[in-house]
């Protein structure tokens, strides 16, 4: 059996890859849509268009990866991701400089870049969860959350510097160049990977695939926490377009102070990522995933309420920041839940399961967004996603024996752990 490490040398690696591609990601947030409209002129509804496209395109591409991924190595996978992030998002700049930029290559970047995160995701869940012993878990992914929600806040305003002095296709390239720096990163680690599971001489792509979603929607404390997610991140999905046309076209900031107010709260996201670890000590598991899971819903309602000017902007920050506060406290905990509550050999699977179906249910409230902005304005689109992402916290695992980390059956053709026997990391 391969020797497991602590939080060293090799996780050093890992978490400085993804430092990396993360930075270059926030310095490139909202990149796509921002270009959409001032470059293509796009409306509301288009911009929701690209973005949940993006969404349900990649889950299509993205679903059957999940079950493929399982039984390969994570590293290699890993690395492909990152390059074709690195290729379709280098491919924009090319196309603005040659003056052949479309609406259409947009939503293909969208899709593919879409698609790759999600393999990505999928397989560096399961590397991560290998290389770290049970017992660092909780920091290992406090410190993944707390280095997201650095680079989060620092990006945007320095891509909102950069879109100000040499255009939007600038924050594109960074972002490229980050996945480049991100796969030599994860190249330089050194320790063995475990070898993954074996698929069975009888397996079948369409049962691999349902053992992931199947497992995931027995088990009595993933269920909830994966409806919660879809209700949540639908709303806030949901009201990440219309917050670009509430403050580039409503309010009228600059590209620099949209940046401004994008990463700001996000220092919130540091600091409740920092304190997960000692309130977790304090409190426990279950109580900070559901104080958290419920603070994080009551910031969206006073979004539409922003006035003018720069008191409309201190009520988005500040909203902001209470949310990504909570947000920054609820993520790692729950990342460290799930993966206790998941076997070895259905991490990938039940990781991209759980994307997949983020990702569409994302999809439907950002088309459903645009729709209601048509109809209602900016405005009221948002007070409806305030609404829901507030209903969101009565989904959340409130019965006792919902957060655990039993291991129910998987229905699979592979052997995976039982109730009785557990799994090697839970």
């Amino acid at each position: 059996m391969v020797r497991r490490s602590t939080l060293g040398r090799d996780f050093r690696r890992l978490w400085s890859a993804y430092a990396v591609s993360a930075a270059g990601s926030a310095v490139g947030m909202g990149a796509l849509p921002l270009i959409a409209l001032l470059a293509l002129d796009s409306s509301a509804f288009q911009v929701s268009v690209l973005a949940a496209l993006s969404a349900v395109a990649s889950g299509v591409i993205a679903l059957p990866l999940g079950a493929c991924i399982e039984h390969q190595y994570k590293r290699p996978v890993m690395i492909t991701a990152d390059l074709v992030r690195c290729a379709v998002l280098a491919s924009v700049p090319v196309a603005m400089a040659l003056d052949r930029l479309t609406f259409t290559q947009l939503c293909v970047v969208g899709v593919l870049q879409t698609a790759a995160s999600v393999a990505h995701d999928a397989a560096s869940g399961a590397h991560l969860k290998a290389l770290v012993l049970p017992e660092h878990r909780l920091r290992a992914n406090s410190l993944f959350e707390t280095t997201n929600w650095i680079t989060v806040s620092a990006g945007p305003p320095v891509g909102g510097l950069l879109i100000g002095a040499l255009g939007a296709a600038a924050t594109l390239v960074v972002d490229a160049l980050s996945f480049l720096g991100s796969a030599l990163g994860i190249r330089r680690i050194g320790q063995p990977e475990p070898t993954p599971p074996k698929r069975s001489a009888i397996s079948h792509l369409g049962r691999d695939i349902a053992a992931g979603w199947q497992y995931l929607l027995r088990h009595p404390g993933l269920r909830p926490l994966f409806f919660n997610a879809l209700l949540f991140g639908g709303s806030i999905m949901m009201t990440s377009p219309l917050m670009a046309v509430l403050m580039l076209d409503d309010l009228g900031l600059a590209p620099w102070q949209y940046g401004l107010a994008l990463g700001l709260p996000c220092l919130g996201g540091v600091l409740g990522s920092r304190l997960t670890p000692l309130l977790t000590r304090r409190f426990g598991q279950r109580r900070i995933l559901l104080l958290s899971g419920v603070a994080r819903t009551l910031w969206t309602v006073l979004l539409p309420l922003a006035p003018s000017g720069a008191l409309g902007v201190c009520v988005i920050v500040a909203a902001d920041f209470g949310l990504l506060f909570s947000a920054g406290v609820f993520g790692p905990s729950f990342t460290t839940y799930r993966m206790a509550a998941t076997p070895d050999v259905l991490m990938s699977r039940v990781g991209t399961s759980w994307s997949v179906g983020s990702k569409a249910c994302q999809a439907v409230f950002m088309i459903a967004g645009g729709l209601i902005a048509a109809a209602a304005g900016v405005r009221g689109a948002l007070f409806i996603a305030g609404l829901l992402c507030v209903a969101s916290a009565l989904l959340l695992p409130w019965r006792k024996a919902g957060i655990s980390t039993v291991l129910v059956p998987a229905p699979t053709t592979e052997a995976t752990p039982s109730p009785a026997t557990g799994s090697s990391s839970a």
